[in-house]
């Protein structure tokens, strides 16, 4: 397996700590990126159980628990033909043991599926089923020394990405063509799930198309998360092609002081929205308040944007940076007529400073 099997192991005693001062009896994970945390490796359709005392138990596909026990530490591996033996299976766990609340992360990663709450509520109508979600991402969001190493490795191939889309952006070059030399760079590099988005035209988050192409004279937005074991590095670049005319470069010269604004104010005890408040004043100022959208920056790891995610969870605004914390930053773009003006990049939280990986 990728990783000491005691880093995954004291992660899960921490979680049944947290299970038992919760109330918690137990808690299903299903979302992918909780999944690696506590288990060291990725798989597909996952299914662990981790009572609040005593062994986890995973449940994988019939013929897959041989590799599955060769790539993590738990020992405990069942195996499901069908779907229907996998659910008997999860309700006889939660029985067994008399568990009367169980946790399950209400998020909107993959395989948190709506569908598989509500059939897990219909097959235990006696059990109080609670979200662990802030239980999980309360864990994840300061990272251990491993954990920082991953990201390292991840930020190195990162930056090899967009090395390649500096070199293939060209008129007349589609987005697709472009995401499509970056991923095989990534991939090459050792990211087995990259993301990459190009933009084109004013898009915030932008799935390339085949399509669009980059114009004579524009912006193109190029936005990168490389992986290492799972854990990602984050960086944004917005390239200028030709002469895009003066509001691209008064975008880009405000963009880059709003950025050194955030990086010095980004440090340990600071409240995330107390630096976002100094980013919208600063710039409603220079005339692009219209254009900015708020939350400067979210966490990453397993996921490219994890908590603190302050562009779409605004609560989590109110969130004080803390050592080895992992953050985007300045992640959203200003959004102008000719294109999304971007520079992002990660950055780990130490107390004496932020530590620039890509």
């Amino acid at each position: 397996m990728r990783g000491n099997p005691e880093i995954f192991k004291r992660r899960v005693e921490r979680f049944q700590e947290l299970l038992r001062e919760n109330g918690i009896d137990g808690a299903v994970i299903r979302t992918l990126s909780s999944f690696i945390y506590f288990t060291g490796t990725k798989w597909l359709r996952p299914s662990l159980l981790i009572p609040a005392e005593g062994e986890p138990i995973v449940y994988v596909v019939k013929g897959e628990a041989e590799l599955f026990r060769k790539r993590s530490w738990i020992e405990n591996v069942v195996e499901f033909q069908r779907v229907e033996e996998l659910m008997a299976g999860i309700v006889g766990w939660i029985r067994g043991n008399g568990m009367k609340k169980v946790g399950l992360e209400f998020g909107v990663e993959r395989d948190a599926y709506l569908i598989f709450y509500k059939i897990f509520q219909r097959l235990n109508p006696t059990v109080e089923i609670v979200d662990v979600l802030d239980l999980t991402m309360g864990l994840r969001m300061i990272k251990e020394d491993w954990e920082l190493d991953n990201i390292r490795k991840a930020g190195k191939i990162a930056k090899k990405g967009m090395n390649v889309a500096e070199e293939v952006i060209k008129p007349g070059k589609s987005e697709l063509e472009i995401a499509a030399e970056v991923v095989r760079e990534l991939m090459l590099n050792g990211s087995e799930d990259p993301k990459v988005y190009v933009s084109t035209t004013p898009r915030a988050h932008a799935e390339p198309f085949r399509d669009l192409r980059v114009p004579e004279n524009g912006v193109v937005t190029v936005v990168i998360g490389a992986d290492w074991n799972s854990y990602y590095a984050n960086m944004a670049r917005t390239f200028v092609v030709g002469e895009p005319g003066e509001r691209v470069r008064k975008a880009i010269e405000v963009k880059e002081e709003a950025r050194r604004i955030a990086l010095e104010e980004t440090r340990v005890g600071v409240a995330l929205n107390a630096v976002e408040k100094k980013l919208a004043n600063f710039f409603k100022e220079k005339g692009f308040g219209d254009t900015y959208l708020a939350g400067y920056t979210h966490g990453v790891g397993l996921l490219i944007e994890e908590p603190p995610i302050t562009t779409i969870v605004v609560p989590q605004r109110a969130v004080r940076v803390q050592e080895n914390m992992v953050l985007s930053i300045i992640h959203p773009p200003l959004m102008i007529p000719e294109g999304a003006i971007k520079h992002e990049d990660t950055y780990i939280v130490k107390k004496n400073g932020l530590e620039r990986v890509t």
